[in-house]
Parts: structure tokens; sequence; C-alpha cells
């Protein structure tokens, strides 16, 4: 699916890729793009170096030594050359009519010496003079996971991805996408972005705003050139879709180091918190905040209500969780009448208790039909808009390595739940001592689109920042 008409649209939908300047030995951007190939997709490099060439046509790839050779339109290109050749290079791009180009090429004004600044005003000079689309430069570029074009061998190749991203920092759209897939979540589109010559972050964000495959938008920003437009775009986008914005160079020292990475200005903490609040954006601070919105945002249902119901596996739990959610101005208050009532006719209050918090490890203990109906009880009650729960990986780990059986009881448990009932849902499941293992039985509940996180204040925190705004119906 596309924007048809779109000026960005070619670059987004790309039938056509092009690799200019790619060497081995790894020939990262060719074997990077490989699946966009395999799915179909005409894949092309474009390289005048005669010793380059053996090993790009070992890969079974064509090369030519001018883009114009080219016998198709070219819809996306990535150029990786020196930065002194940038300008022959655009040249080429402006005359083939390319869709739009991502220059991986750097050392431009971001390093503040005449020469960068001076190859950079020629680059925009060029590029705004023909009305060309120009990803960068200093930037790793598009990630489009469903045609297979990427910009790193590791991040997955998806069809099922909702959220877009946009990012002045390569590091931090390579980080967002490998630890979204790390949690069961995918990226519709990504753009970094960089310098940011000509496209800025309000054409990316324009953009994800139409685009029917992106229900939500995440975006890391240090800085923004023109102020009013992006305060539009946030707008008009915030009215359509939750959009969550991690904002880098928040301290003076930040501010300063956003400065020699991509040359941008960032706005004081206070005013740009208040853009945010004045246009509906959500705002994060770190990449485990951004994510962990996105859990919410993607898997869990909309609520704006604060009364929680709290689950927990032991007593000194039931207290730091409670702690976490009021913390974050959540009500954990007590539950109906008859909901004691009915938890009272099986609760075992021997180590365990069935006020709110609930300490449960004692009834529960791997019992399916028992977390249903407390799951039950919790759902009916009309003083709870949202239920938490902690799974102890602590305790857990080793029944559900001897007993893999348990984990997929649990996780069907908790899924059917979370479609029946139309109150949010969050888990809790902490680091322990088997990490690698508990991370694989996390990714299987984010696999089914239960939310889960690593601490009750990362919980807590991500409910009050996206609870309302969830997309789940």
């Amino acid at each position: 699916m596309s924007v048809p008409g779109h000026p960005l649209d070619r670059m987004f939908n790309p039938k056509t890729v092009a690799i200019i300047g790619d060497k081995g030995p790894n020939y990262m951007w060719l074997r990077n793009n490989q699946p966009f190939k395999d799915q179909g997709g005409n894949l092309y490099s474009v390289q005048i170096d005669e010793k380059e060439i053996p090993g790009i046509e070992e890969l079974g790839i064509e090369n030519f030594t001018a883009l114009t050779d080219i016998p198709e339109p070219v819809d996306y290109a990535v150029v990786a050359v020196p930065r002194h050749v940038s300008p022959y290079v655009m040249k080429d791009l402006i005359e083939a009519e390319v869709g739009g180009a991502a220059f991986f090429t750097s050392g431009f004004a971001e390093t503040g010496e005449e020469l960068g600044v001076s190859l950079q005003a020629q680059l925009t000079e060029m590029a705004r003079g023909a009305n060309f689309n120009v990803v960068g430069p200093n930037c790793m570029g598009l990630y489009l996971p469903r045609v297979g074009v990427r910009f790193n061998p590791d991040v997955p190749v998806a069809d099922d991805g909702r959220v877009g991203f946009v990012s002045q920092s390569g590091t931090h759209s390579i980080m967002f996408s490998l630890v979204m897939g790390a949690n069961g979540m995918h990226l519709s589109r990504c753009a970094s972005f960089g310098n940011a010559i000509v496209l800025d972050i309000s054409d990316y964000l324009e953009y994800l705003t139409e685009d029917p495959e992106t229900d939500v938008i995440a975006m890391y920003v240090e800085g923004v050139k023109d102020g009013p437009r992006f305060v539009k775009a946030l707008r008009e986008a915030t009215a359509r879709k939750p959009v969550v914005v991690w904002k880098g160079g928040q301290t003076d020292a930040g501010a300063r180091a956003t400065m020699s990475h991509t040359g941008s200005l960032a706005s004081p903490h206070a005013v740009w918190q208040g853009i945010m609040r004045q246009c509906g954006a959500i705002a994060t601070n770190s990449l485990d905040e951004t994510v962990d919105a996105m859990k919410v945002l993607l898997h869990a249902k909309p609520s704006s209500g604060k009364r929680m119901a709290l689950m927990a596996m032991t007593g000194g739990q039931s207290v730091s969780i409670t702690d976490a959610f009021v913390g974050e101005r959540f009500e954990v208050g007590r539950l109906s009448e008859q909901s004691y009532e009915e938890l009272s006719s099986f609760f075992n209050i021997i180590g365990g208790s069935y006020q709110n918090p609930l300490d449960m490890a004692g009834t529960v203990q791997g019992k399916r039909e028992v977390l249903e109906r407390i799951l039950g009880i919790l759902n009916a009650d009309e003083s709870v808009d949202a239920l938490v729960m902690e799974q102890s990986a602590m305790f857990g780990a080793r029944q559900w390595k001897d007993h893999p059986e348990r984990v997929e009881d649990l996780v069907d448990t908790l899924a059917g739940h979370i479609e029946r009932s139309a109150k949010p849902f969050l888990m809790v499941m902490h680091p322990a001592h088997e990490e690698a293992f508990v991370a694989e039985v996390r990714l299987k509940f984010a696999e089914r689109g239960i939310p889960v996180f690593a601490s009750f204040e990362r919980a807590a925190a991500a409910a009050a920042r996206a609870l309302p705004r969830g997309t789940r119906s």
C-alpha cells in the first residue's frame, strides 16, 4: 500500500534500488538489501572501481559503471562514496530522475570544518534546485521491512509492522528496529535522516500520517529546523494516530552534542515539553521508554481510567507494584464487595491476600482455571479500569524449562482474557538468573499481543504515558 501522489511515495515503495559505491570485502549495502532482490525487487550496483566489480557480480547483482546506464527508473538509491565525490553522484541522481537517495556518506557540516560545510552547501543547492529528495547526508537511510530494503543485516524482514519510526540518529534507528523485533513488534517504515539538507523531520511525519500501513508513529529528534511547520505536522498527526517523540539533547551538554552529531540546535527542555503537551504527543526520554510506550499503544486496549487491579506473586512484590503505580498517579483502591465475596470463596489467604493488590502465588500455582477465574472477577468489577499482573520468572524459569507446556497454557490463558475483555491488561516479568531463557519466554507472550514489561516502574510509566491512546480494539 502507498500514498499515491505523495512526493516521497516512490522511495518508500521502491521497485528498483541502486547501491552506489559499495565496496568489499563485505559489500555491506548490497548484502543488506539482498532480501529486496529475493522478494522480486530489482537491485543494481553502481561502481566504477574495476577491482570491486567481480565481488559484486559474485553476489549475483548486476553492476553498472554509470547510474544513468541502468535501463529502468530507479526509485531509491543508497550513496556510499567519499564526500568529495558526492556532488558528481548528485548530478547523476538528478539526471536519472531517481525517486530519492540516502547519503550514507558523512563528513559534511556536522564536522564544523570549512570543506565539510562547503560540500554540504553545494549538495543542498543542487538538490533543492532540482526538487530532488535527499535523505541525509550522514545517515543510514531507509528501512522498509515489507519489501526487504534494509540498513543493517540483523533488522527483520516482516510484513506485519505497524510502527513508523523517524530518527536523526542512525544508531538509534538500528537499535529501535532490533529491540522492537526482540519484543515481537515490527516497523512499517523507518527513516534515518541525519543532517537533513532537503527532507526534514516534518516531511517524514507528514508521509507517515497519511500512510495506511502505519498505525503508530515514533520519532527520535535532536533539533527541528522549521518549528512552525513541525508543530503543525505534529498536531495533524496526533489527531489521527498516536505519536511518540523521544527527545535527544535535553541537557546543556546533550544539546552541545547534537551540534557535533547532526549539526542541529536543540530546543530548551521546558519549551519542548510544552510543545509536546500542546500537540498531544507522547514524550519519552530513552529507547526503553519509547519501546515500552509501543507495547501499550500496540497491544493494550485504550483507557483513560486510573483505577488499577494489581496482581503480584509475593507480599513484597505486592508492595512494590503498588508503589510503582501510585507513583504514576494511578489509584489502587478497594474492589467491589461482590469481587471480595467471590475471591474469598477459594482464595488461599495463608501467605496470600485477595485485597488490592492481590498476593496470589499460593492460590494460582500454575492452575489455569483459577487464574482465569481471578481475571474474570476483576474484569467484571466496575471499580477496576485496568489489570496488571506480575509473573515471576525467578520462581517460574525452572518449571517452565521442565514443563514448557505450562508456558503455552499461561500464554493461551492471558491471550484469551485480553481478547474477551474490554479493559487493558499489562504483564510484568522481571529479569531473572536465566535471562536468555526468560527473554525467549517474554517473546512468546509478546508475539501473542500480551504487553510484557521488565519492571513495575517501567510498566507504570508506560501506562501513564500511553494507555489512553492504545490502538487495540
